[in-house]
């Protein structure tokens, strides 16, 4: 006898309530399984606690999912676990890694030899992870025991594979398979699945593929055949609607599905199985007709024969789909048997030929007893009456297929059938109706008639304004003419119920369009009164900064307004400090926003410890306070405050056993002497603090006049700079590089320039620090980066193979986290060998964070990209991280070129320079050459290279072009 029977997980205590109600601890055979609509793995390992204590000689399995089946009844997001008891049949479970082994190929026949013997009669499998090829690892078992039925499902969630995994009593896996072996001479199993595929249109060729991944369909990628016939809204729904339009191609009679599981970035796609080039695929819907009538028969036939519990996995695709329609089968499915399952991104079945193979879209199980005798069960009468709506699309999957031969229209109807479903399955919890062009109604949903306490009869047919507030008619029909036009239309409008209840509601209309025709609109509404009410009292209630617990930017504006209006009475100045952290986004950047906040705490804690009276303290916003002195408000009494708040800032922070030294710039304006309005004092302390962080930070500024005016000069060149890179203003100049053994141009360094339409070429002085001050040197850097790749790589396919680029990196650009990405996406998009290019970095960049420094150094070596040290003997110039750091340059800083002589102090430090970069086997550019004397001078001191006025001035790409040409 085999018996199942399930709990929905809520405590440990119900759990154990369960077991000992159930008297479960008496079976030596028992089998738990776990299916999670939940992934919080804390909640696992209490189960697993409870089975192992309580149920010491159960096997356990499970996995996470896309919905659970609990005694014939569809749950979402719970945990669902059953219980089946055996007689005569032993269970014992396996969990594999992929990384384990060479292939999924071979971790099932691997599988096979651990855990199978030769009375093992049925493996479950519930694999997990993108990077598993199930179709294989199937295969696998099958090769090494063709006579064990195969059943399972792989396991998903809400975005399918994301958070995905499985596990056993003692192991979990994101990337393998949880494996039941279930052992016994008398145990019976059959498996069933249930599926029909309908192509539509033409087929495909696939002319370029490797295992799992499909790079080209047709010899284009396949993210253009899929945006072409299924819409920009199908890749965007990647990968949860691809289980619904899968491609088919035939396989020794056998239609076999192919899902598509990722999108990459290049373009190709990741899918369930392997593909082998020249396959044949055609796009694919459910034939939902066929499906249901293949349903009954399956139950006619079940009622026939011995089964005790079935195990059933689902597609997620039936319970978008289908869901009415699978909500009863499963209860058909229940009435027949016990029964546990879940709904999975893939299920196991077999092939006419009764080979076991992934499909998608079925209804699969696996049924189980242990006697032969057939138990009195009330022959089976499922009838399931197909709605109006269901009809609608299996009318519309049909017009889709008679439509083959005019394929110049086959998007259309891809579109027709994306927009049915999105309207008639999506966002089913909220309310869904439709209304005819007159602008009656022609279906609503459940949540309608909940929310509104109406019969559908007296709904259907009668028009959508009898139940609207007089007032809001013109509006509403507005909104209406205008979907019918084809123009989505949102608004908001309060809807009184049958008994008078008045709610808010947001209303999104769309227009039907069939075959090219307006028919009607859809309409979906969501009741948003509870929300709005919320959001205004949260809006009430928002004075305070979350993290530091001081008042906010809104609370600071409301209670200087409050203070000005006291000081003007009683003619009293007031002062308005901005207190900016110096370089705050290097904490960010190198310890995380978690460990950026927990310093911030600390800051505030000691600014508010030395505050005077009279005194108000606030978080202006990120890493910016402002503080409002209201007494004694004198020259004297602001810089003394001032010094203490550095003074304070100024004394280490420890963090996870690290000690952090800050420092802040801070700005001052007068009441009234700098502003009679809030606006005006935060302005001018803010023009004031940025006067202090333009002298190098750490220290106090008092605003006047002239800086207002340099500040509108500054605000008008960063406007320009903000849209100077989408306007194309920037281009790069290249200045040569020589070899100076040999005389000849070897490379360049890339420079930038802006040329804009007023103000004509502005200096990089002028604009490289308001662009690193502002954020914008990231987006700039990597423009200059991608741009300079590109033209080397031009000049390299002319016939300048061995020709290099230099390209600047600035400290923001070089801190990011995603620079070594752009570096790596600049040479592919450009195809330039890493060898070819030199990044750039200045010594005070480099010695910010050198543990970080030499780790990305590393990375770049290991890519084959060379690393210069620029303005070499400026900075810090310390031997001791010198000699760790894996670079390839040292470039001497023009300041000593300028004065070089035989017999200067200078030559001797270039000397120097040369001689250790020798030393360490660094190659040593000069830079600034501007004469022939130096040049020579460089030559003798063996330097390696050099760059300046003298060989050539930075040249545009056609100069510079001419030059390497004429070189040659």
């Amino acid at each position: 006898m085999v018996k199942t029977i399930s709990c929905v997980y809520d405590n440990e205590a119900q759990l154990i309530n369960f077991i000992t109600e159930y008297e479960l601890f008496d079976y030596p055979n028992l089998l738990v399984q776990g299916f999670l609509g939940q992934v919080e793995k804390d909640i696992i390992l209490d189960i697993q606690k409870v089975i192992r204590n309580q149920l010491p000689h159960a096997v356990m399995v499970g996995c996470t999912t896309a919905g659970q089946i609990y005694d014939g009844c569809l749950l979402e997001q719970e945990i669902v676990l059953s219980f089946t008891i055996f007689e005569k049949t032993e269970v014992d479970s396996l969990v594999l890694h992929l990384d384990s082994f060479e292939n999924s190929f071979e971790m099932g026949k691997n599988l096979v030899s651990q855990l199978t013997s030769f009375q093992t009669k049925v493996l479950l499998l519930y694999p997990s992870g993108y990077d598993l090829d199930v179709q294989k690892l199937i295969e696998g078992v099958y090769h090494e025991n063709p006579d064990i039925t195969i059943s399972g499902g792989i396991a998903g969630g809400k975005n399918l594979f994301e958070n995905s995994f499985s596990f056993n009593l003692s192991e979990m896996t994101n990337k393998g398979v949880v494996a039941v072996a279930l052992n016994s001479e008398v145990l019976k199993a059959k498996t069933i699945s249930n599926y029909q595929w309908q192509e539509i249109g033409h087929s495909f060729t696939v002319t370029k593929s490797k295992g799992t991944t499909i790079y080209s369909i047709d010899n284009k990628k396949p993210n253009q055949i899929i945006k072409q016939y299924l819409g920009e809204n199908f890749i965007q729904e990647l990968p949860k609607i691809g289980v619904e339009f899968p491609f088919i191609y035939e396989r020794n009679g056998d239609k076999i599905s192919v899902f598509i599981l990722k999108l990459l970035k290049d373009g190709s796609i990741i899918v369930n199985r392997s593909i082998k080039e020249g396959e044949r695929l055609t796009l694919a819907y459910p034939n939902i007709k066929e499906i249901m009538e293949d349903s009954a028969k399956v139950f006619r036939k079940l009622s026939k024969k011995p089964v005790e519990t079935m195990f059933i996995y689902s597609c997620i695709a039936r319970k978008l789909v289908m869901r009415d329609f699978t909500e009863a089968e499963l209860k058909e499915f229940h009435s027949l048997g016990s029964t546990a399952g879940f709904f999975a991104n893939g299920e196991i079945s077999y092939s006419k030929e009764g080979i076991p193979e992934i499909v998608g879209h079925s209804m699969s199980l696996i049924t189980l007893s242990e006697n032969e005798k057939k138990q009195i069960v009330k022959p089976t009468t499922f009838q399931y009456n197909i709605p109006d709506s269901m009809n609608s699309i299996m009318t519309l999957t049909h017009l889709m297929q008679a439509s083959q031969q005019d394929i110049n229209h086959l998007n259309d109807y891809l579109v027709v059938s994306e927009q049915y479903y999105k309207s008639l399955f999506d966002n089913n919890m909220d309310l869904v109706y439709s209304l005819d062009l007159h602008g009656n109604f022609t279906s609503v949903n459940p949540a309608f008639l909940k929310a509104f306490g109406y019969e559908k009869h007296e709904i259907i047919g009668s028009s959508a304004l009898k139940y609207l507030k007089n007032e809001d008619i013109p509006r509403v029909r507005m909104h209406f003419y205008r979907a019918l036009k084809g123009s989505d239309q949102y608004y908001n409008i309060e809807i009184p119920s049958k008994d008078g209840k008045v709610n808010l509601y947001h209303i999104k209309t769309i227009p039907i369009t069939i075959n090219g025709e307006t028919v009607g609109i859809y309409g979906i509404g969501q009741n948003i009164t509870e929300k709005m009410k919320i959001e205004e009292k949260v809006t009430q209630l928002a004075y305070y900064d979350q993290e530091t617990g001081l008042p906010n930017r809104m609370k600071l504006t409301d209670t200087l307004k409050e203070m000005l209006e006291k000081a003007k009475k009683k003619k009293r100045k007031l002062a308005v400090f901005s207190i900016d952290m110096d370089r705050f986004n290097m904490i960010n950047d190198s310890l995380g926003h978690f460990a950026g906040d927990t310093i911030l705490k600390e800051i505030a804690f000691r600014i508010q410890n030395i505050l005077p009276k009279g005194a108000f303290l606030g978080r202006f916003s990120g890493d910016k306070f402002s503080l409002i002195l209201s007494e004694n408000v004198n020259n004297e009494e602001i810089i003394l405050l001032s010094k203490k708040i550095l003074e304070a800032i100024s004394k280490p922070i420890y963090f996870e056993n690290q000690e952090i030294f800050l420092a802040a710039s801070i700005g001052v304006s007068l009441f009234p002497d700098d502003g009679l309005d809030v606006d005006a004092l935060f302005k001018n302390a803010d023009i004031g603090v940025n006067r202090s962080k333009a002298y190098g930070g750490n220290r106090i500024t008092l605003f006047s006049l002239e800086m207002d005016e340099e500040a509108k000069v500054r605000l008008e060149l960063e406007s320009y700079l903000r849209k100077a890179l989408q306007k194309d203003e920037f281009y790069l100049c290249y200045q040569p590089l020589i070899d100076l053994n040999t005389n000849q141009i070897y490379g360049s360094e890339a420079l930038i320039r802006w040329n804009h339409p007023k103000l004509g070429l502005v200096p990089p002085a002028d604009f490289i620090p308001l662009a690193e001050e502002t954020g914008l040197i990231g987006d700039i850097g990597r423009w200059v980066l991608r741009t300079a790749c590109k033209q080397n790589k031009k000049w390299q396919l002319m016939g300048h193979e061995k020709l290099s680029i230099a390209v600047n990196v600035s400290a923001h650009q070089f801190q990011h986290h995603d620079f070594i990405n752009d570096v790596k996406l600049a040479l592919y998009e450009s195809g330039l060998e890493p060898q070819y290019l030199t990044l750039e970095l200045t010594e005070s960049a480099m010695i910010r964070n050198i543990d970080y420094s030499i780790a990305v150094f590393e990375i770049l070596q290991q890519l084959g990209v060379k690393v210069s040290i620029d303005d070499f003997g400026t900075g810090y110039s310390s031997l001791s991280y010198l000699r760790n750091l894996p670079i390839n340059t040292l470039k001497i800083d023009r300041s000593f070129i300028n004065n070089i002589s035989k017999d200067s102090i200078d030559v001797a430090i270039v000397k120097a320079i040369i001689t250790m970069g020798h030393g360490l086997d660094v190659e040593v550019v000069a830079e600034g050459v501007e004469s022939k004397n130096q040049l020579i001078l460089l030559q003798e001191l063996n330097c390696h290279y050099a760059q300046g006025y003298f060989i050539d001035k930075p040249l545009n790409t056609k100069l510079f072009e001419e030059k390497i040409i004429n070189a040659n």
